[in-house]
């Protein structure tokens, strides 16, 4: 069987939205400086409309996954949920001229503003993100196309929607519409305080419904309520196909079927950190799904992040292959 695509992510479709704002700025519009707040839509539209010099750019964690594999050349479609709003228009358009197909339109009537993340970049280059879940976060098992989930050779799950109960059962129908087309399904564990709040939630849809699961650290920990590492990824293995633990700078452990991998990594400091784990996922999966050996896939995702965060943005500047390229991977 010959699927229309080779990876397909599901996650909150978020627009980020970027712009300068100094320490008098961020006081006087009470923003914490250098962290990420959840605010509702009331504060959301005051800062927005606080904003002089806005930059916009899809994004979300699973959308820039997807988009670094995109850049890579393969064939890649985003399930995520919008308004028909403006910025909703302007995220879908946005997705569509990267090249990554954007089957749900932008939805009318009463629904959530589209989500958004004001990111105020201070001269200092610290960047203080103020992040609106809006519409994104409520994408249900109706906003779940089966004729795309279950048209992939790999379908990729963003944890940070698996907070509300709708988001799980979207998870649960788009993997099995997946295994049906007779692709393979994984997810990112995205935040320990997610996993936190959903542990046998998580537990769950691993064993019974994904075949690789990404996460960093401090998020396999708090999955299998331990201190050892190996002792979690352990755990993770013996139900998952493929397991992955990030370890900021030390080496990345990668475990499928039994053979295990380290792959190091080279400590810099971060022009902007923002985006490592979304792009090491991406060349990852890119590795998995060109049937490259585990250590390799490794390496491709470890490169994909050092890439990122030598920029300001989650994304690559530059296509993925020229950077394989340079480091002798393809």
């Amino acid at each position: 069987m010959t699927q229309t695509y080779d990876l397909v992510g599901i996650g909150n479709a978020i627009v980020d939205v970027i712009s300068h704002g100094d320490d008098s700025f961020l006081d006087n519009m009470g923003i914490q400086k250098g962290i990420m707040q959840l605010i509702e839509r009331e504060r959301a539209e005051i800062l927005y409309g606080a904003m002089t010099d806005r930059v916009q750019a899809p994004g979300g964690s699973v959308a820039n996954t997807v988009a670094g594999a995109g850049t890579l050349g393969l064939r890649t479609a985003f399930l995520g949920k919008v308004k028909a709003d403006a910025l909703g228009k302007f995220y879908a358009d946005g997705m569509t001229s990267d090249g990554i197909d954007f089957p749900n339109p932008p939805a009318e009537g009463d629904v959530p503003p589209t989500s958004r993340s004001m990111i105020f970049v201070s001269p200092d280059g610290e960047r203080s993100m103020n992040t609106y879940l809006g519409a994104g976060a409520d994408f249900d098992e109706g906003d779940v196309d089966a004729s795309v989930a279950g048209d992939t050779r790999y379908l990729f799950l963003e944890g940070y929607l698996y907070d509300k109960d709708e988001g799980k059962r979207a998870f649960t129908a788009a993997a099995r519409a997946c295994h049906k087309g007779g692709g393979k399904t994984g997810i990112s564990l995205s935040d320990p305080f997610c996993v936190d709040r959903h542990r046998d939630d998580f537990r769950r849809l691993i064993t019974e419904e994904m075949d690789i699961t990404l996460g960093n650290q401090e998020e396999w920990l708090s999955l299998y309520q331990t201190d050892d590492i190996d002792a979690a990824l352990s755990q993770g293995a013996a139900v998952c196909e493929t397991v992955v633990c990030t370890r900021s700078g030390d080496p990345v452990i990668l475990i499928r079927n039994g053979e295990r991998v380290e792959v190091p990594v080279t400590r810099v400091t971060p022009v902007d950190a923002t985006g490592a784990g979304d792009q090491f996922a991406a060349g990852f999966l890119y590795g998995v799904a060109t049937g490259q050996t585990l250590e390799t896939a490794g390496k491709m995702g470890v490169a994909a992040a050092a890439e990122v965060i030598a920029h300001v943005g989650p994304r690559p500047k530059r296509s993925l292959r020229d950077v394989f390229a340079e480091h002798g991977l393809i």
